[in-house]
């Protein structure tokens, strides 16, 4: 007597994640976005390129003649490196149009895991920063949590994935980003209870820090908080209504980690692109959103005075593929037409 093993084929519902609710299934990573509101994308980029792109970033970091040695502690010191603060966030420098960064942008595994959840191939990407994060620091203030939302309460719903390309081995130990599980199904609850309180100051509306209480509420509701562990090349996403933050490593491994997010351009207006086509032709920053709504510019200091190193523009051009540039949203533009 023989048996006949049938395999069922999930075919996933056309439509950006979320939009058919929570119970769908897909039969990839984006059941953990939709059940625990992050997901760990493996080998979106291969582990050798991850690698060399962490080697850049050591180039780049040496490059400044600080005496900053990736093969010596001791210049781990904010006298030899460009600033850094203790979250590990470089904001200035350029370095969110490096070629390093913009290679990761351009990656195309990164690129199809945002496809994927958005179901469209017409994407902008945010010209966001690196974490370079450095174990044992003592000549930054120490990392303390700061568990916070990415998106506007008042706005609710799914409006944006963030995501971090990870390009060192990340451990239980070695620091890096930390997520509070299942917490984005109830941000609309959450919000409705706290919607009195007293909110931590915030120069923007698109973020809401949690309070004690707060979070004393989501453990009452059975959210978990938990350290995400990757590879080089793995793709760390989370919903932007999910409760996160980031500690410093506790073993000796850095961590580096390039910033990705991208959404459909549909989503943006006109404004918007026309705002982010002036930040990408003047190498400027912007946030996690890709319609550009910050744009960042803000002064680096070296011991209290304007950072003579700091730099506007990259040490190169930025070198773009086509999908590359259309990523910048520039090609969409109706005056591009």
């Amino acid at each position: 007597m023989s048996t006949t093993t049938t395999t069922t084929t999930i075919e996933a519902p056309r439509g950006r994640v979320f939009s058919h609710g929570t119970n769908v299934k897909y039969g990839d990573f984006r059941d953990d976005l939709l059940k625990n509101g992050f997901a760990v994308v493996k080998g979106a980029v291969p582990r050798d390129r991850a690698l060399g792109y962490a080697d850049a970033i050591h180039e780049w970091l040496e490059g400044f003649g600080l005496g900053y040695d990736r093969n010596d502690p001791s210049t781990i010191h904010k006298d030899h490196l460009p600033d850094i603060n203790e979250k590990g966030m470089c904001l200035g420098y350029a370095i969110s149009h490096e070629s390093f960064t913009w290679a990761v942008r351009q990656e195309p595994g990164v690129i199809d895991a945002f496809e994927k959840v958005y179901d469209t191939e017409d994407l902008i990407v945010s010209f966001d920063s690196v974490n370079i994060g450095f174990p044992n620091r003592t000549d930054v203030k120490p990392n303390t949590p700061w568990p916070h939302q990415d998106q506007d309460p008042e706005k609710p719903g799914f409006r944006c994935l963030q995501g971090l390309v990870n390009l060192l081995p990340n451990g239980p130990e070695d620091g890096g980003l930390i997520v509070c599980k299942g917490a984005h199904l109830l941000s609309e609850e959450f919000h409705e209870v706290f919607k009195d309180e007293e909110r931590i100051w915030s120069w923007t509306k698109e973020w809401y820090g949690f309070t004690d209480a707060g979070l004393a509420w989501l453990k009452e509701k059975g959210c978990e908080w938990i350290k995400l562990t990757a590879e080089p090349g793995d793709l760390l996403l989370w919903d932007s209504r999910t409760p996160h933050y980031n500690l410093s490593s506790k073993s000796s491994q850095p961590r580096f980690a390039v910033y990705t997010c991208y959404m459909p351009v549909e989503d943006a207006t006109e404004e918007q692109l026309l705002t982010k086509k002036k930040a990408f032709e003047e190498t400027k920053m912007t946030t996690h959103w890709p319609n550009a709504m910050h744009v960042v510019d803000l002064p680096v200091y070296r011991n209290g005075e304007p950072d003579p190193y700091n730099r506007k523009s990259p040490r190169q051009p930025v070198q773009l593929s086509e999908r590359g540039f259309k990523l910048t949203g520039i090609p969409y533009l109706k005056q591009a037409a």
